[in-house]
Parts: structure tokens; sequence; C-alpha cells
């Protein structure tokens, strides 16, 4: 009966506007009134978002987004850009993989996806434009290729998943993510192919290895973060939240001192963006976190692996069922409360059947990140839409076939766990 009120609760608080935050430790709330007196219900729920937010790991989160911000605004875009167009920029329909691969690297290095989606679809959508790619295609392309910057890491998203899994290794989740995420760009970058062809779009001129080389040398400084941070924490010589700030101090250094493109009077702006975005997260991750509470308080995720398990052993059956329901999940509600509702919900379900939690967590992260692309609430398919100046009726259609694309590589991630698990393995995480 609780778990009936707790989800019909929820749907009519988002139905009527209440933003999701406040939606979710609502439902809670009145879930938990059911069964205890009010002065408890509101004491309970005040306590256990105060002390969701108690986490050593939670730190990082500001600082990445902090680091994104800097980069955002540093002038990183466009020399990851240079570099890709002068690398696969020659073959015919070549923006299009240029396109996928900058915004592979520049949410690799920001693990903002809304971020690489304003800043590489603002610079590369007119140019596909001109080249001949129709304005919604290219638009497709780039909401779709900003996803791949959530599972590559650095990731706010697997630092709140290890949060909600009860101790996953963020480090282990971080290194996991690296060839999901290749394989995710690689699957649009074909589609890209496909449309080039079909649209028998002409190759650009050939790019000089002297071009080559010079857009490298350019784009070092920003690839060197990559290096910097996820070498530091696979060495062991600091924690993902240490590497966070580590992330913030060097790409200050940057943005300020070697691009130059952020001054001193442009810091307070990005303090203030990155509070503001900070306080959204943390406020979805204490209310989350509260209601996860009240899920487990009231049996609930014991009732979901109870009914799951009791449809069907066959584990390709339930990861199947899983699947499903997440990706209807990433429809309707946004990222990161969803990873943390529902990764102790199913989380049980799978370790039952032997999955491992760090394979689970780069399956439900790639599942959420096709919603980020979907209506009614995909918070990258808006800013992409923005960006390119389309409707979003227009860019639906073309997004079909990269979702299904998104779709096959998911299920290859899931059923082939050795593609999340062999780098994590290899580096004994």
């Amino acid at each position: 009966m609780e778990a009936w009120v707790l989800i019909l609760v929820f749907l009519l608080l988002l139905s009527i506007g209440v933003p999701i935050a406040f939606s979710i430790g609502l439902a809670g709330l009145v879930t938990l009134l059911m069964g205890m007196d009010s002065l408890t219900a509101l004491t309970t729920m005040a306590q256990r978002m105060v002390t969701s937010l108690d986490s050593f790991s939670l730190l990082a989160i500001p600082f990445f987004i902090m680091a994104g911000q800097l980069m955002n605004k540093g002038g990183v875009a466009t020399k990851l850009i240079n570099f890709a167009k002068a690398l696969i920029g020659v073959f015919p329909g070549g923006l299009a993989y240029v396109n996928v691969l900058a915004c592979m690297l520049f949410g690799a290095i920001s693990g903002s996806a809304v971020a690489a989606a304003s800043a590489i679809g603002g610079f590369m959508i007119p140019r596909m434009v001109k080249e001949g790619f129709p304005r919604p295609h290219s638009a497709a392309i780039n909401i779709t290729a900003s996803t791949t910057g959530l599972i590559i890491p650095p990731s706010n998203v697997l630092i709140v998943y290890s949060l909600a899994s009860g101790g996953a290794s963020i480090t282990a989740l971080f290194v996991a993510g690296y060839i999901p995420g290749f394989l995710m760009g690689l699957g649009l970058i074909l589609v890209s192919v496909f449309w080039a062809i079909k649209m028998r779009l002409p190759r650009s001129e050939r790019t000089q290895l002297s071009e080559i080389f010079r857009t490298f040398l350019q784009a070092i400084p920003s690839l060197f973060l990559l290096i910097l941070v996820m070498g530091g924490i696979i060495a062991g010589i600091f924690t993902a939240t240490e590497a966070s700030a580590i992330a913030v101090i060097y790409t200050l250094i940057l943005s300020m001192v070697i691009y130059k493109e952020v001054k001193v009077e442009h810091l307070s702006d990005i303090f203030m963006d990155t509070v503001k975005t900070t306080s959204i997260v943390l406020i979805l991750v204490s209310t989350s976190m509260a209601m996860s509470w009240v899920l487990s308080f009231e049996n609930i995720p014991q009732d979901v692996s109870a009914t799951l398990l009791g449809l069907s052993d066959n584990k390709v059956v339930i990861l199947l069922i899983i699947n499903v329901i997440l990706l209807m999940v990433g429809v309707f509600m946004d990222i990161t409360p969803a990873v943390l509702i529902f990764t102790p919900i199913f989380l049980p379900v799978v370790t039952n059947l032997g999955i491992d939690p760090i394979h689970f967590g780069i399956i439900m992260v790639m599942n959420l990140c096709i919603g980020l692309c979907t209506p009614p609430v995909g918070s990258i398919l808006f800013v992409g839409v923005s960006v390119a100046q389309v409707k979003l009726q227009e860019v639906l259609r073309p997004m079909l076939p990269l979702f299904l694309v998104l779709i096959i590589v998911l299920l290859i991630v899931t059923f082939v766990p050795e593609l999340s698990l062999w780098l994590p393995q290899f580096f004994d995480l």
C-alpha cells in the first residue's frame, strides 16, 4: 500500500509542476506519515536528508562542476574541435565525426553533458550545416554525442552511483566507463558515416601533417587533464575527491594563464554558476537518498527483488526487464534522482544473480543517458535544440537511428560484462 502511495503522490506532484527534488521529498514524507506521527516523520526525513550529504565523496561534485565551468568558458572546446577536425575532418561528412569526437573529449574532460552540448554544438552545428548536413541531423548528432561524457570519466553521475550503491569503488567505476563510452561514440560515428554516404557529402581538404601536429600541441594542455586526474587516481597518488580539487587548480591555470580566455572579473560568474548547479544537485541527492531510505524502511526493494526473481531466474530475462524499466524511467526522470532512487531497488536483484555492482553501474548510467535525450524532461535534448535553433519535432526523427545504435551498444555492454570489467581488473581496482 505504502509503495503505491509514494508513487501516486510523486507522479501527482510532478504533474502539477512541482520541482522534482521537492516532489521526491514530499512523496517520501507523505509515505512516512502513513506509519508514524507527524513529528517523528518530519524529524526522520530531515535527519536522512542531512546525513545523506555527510560524505567525503560528494565533495568531488562541486569541484568537478567548477572545473567544467572553467573549461566551458576557457577556450578548451575550440582547441579540442580544431584537433579533432585536423585528425578526422578529411572524410566525407567529417564534421559529424568531429562533433562526436569533440563531445567525447570535452565531456570527458569537463564531466558535463550539458556543457558539451552547448560548447561543442554552438561551434560545430553551423559548420556542419554549411558542409551539407541538415540542421536537425546536426543537432541530433550533437545531442546524443554529449551523453558520452557521463560514461567516460571523470563523471559526477558515477560518483552519485557509488554513494547510492553503498560503497562501489569510484576509481573502478571511472575506469570501467572508458570502453562503453568509446563504443557509444563509435556507434554514433557509424550512423554519421551512413548519413554522409546517403547524402553524398563531399570530402574536406586533406589536412597537412604539420597542421595536425600544431593543433595537437594546442590541445595537449587540455588533454593532459585526463592523464593528470585518471593517472593519479589509478596510481593511487590521490583519491577521486582529491583529484577533483586538483582538476580545479589545473583548469584555473589552463583557462587564465595558458589559454587566457578567462579573466579575473569572470570568476565571480563562474563561482555563482558552480554554486547554483551544485545546490540543485545536492538538493536532489538529499531528497533522493531520503526517499531511498523510505523505500528500504517499507521493504520495497525486497518486494521488487522477490517479484522480479519470481518472474524468472534467468539472468538475461531479468537484465532485459531492468533495462526496459530504466529506459522508461529515463524518459520521465532526470539522471541524478533516478540513480539514487533505483540503485537500492535493483542492485540487490542483480547481485543475487551474480552481477558485479561496477558492471551494473555502467548499465544503469548508459540507460539513463539515453533518457537525457528524450522528451519530456531530457535536459540535453532541450539544450541541444536551443543551441541548434531547431524545433523539437524536427530533431526527433533523425534521432531515431542514433537511439537504436545507443540501445544496441547498451545491450552489448549489458551481456558482455568484460567490456566494463576488463580495465578495472587489469589495473587491479
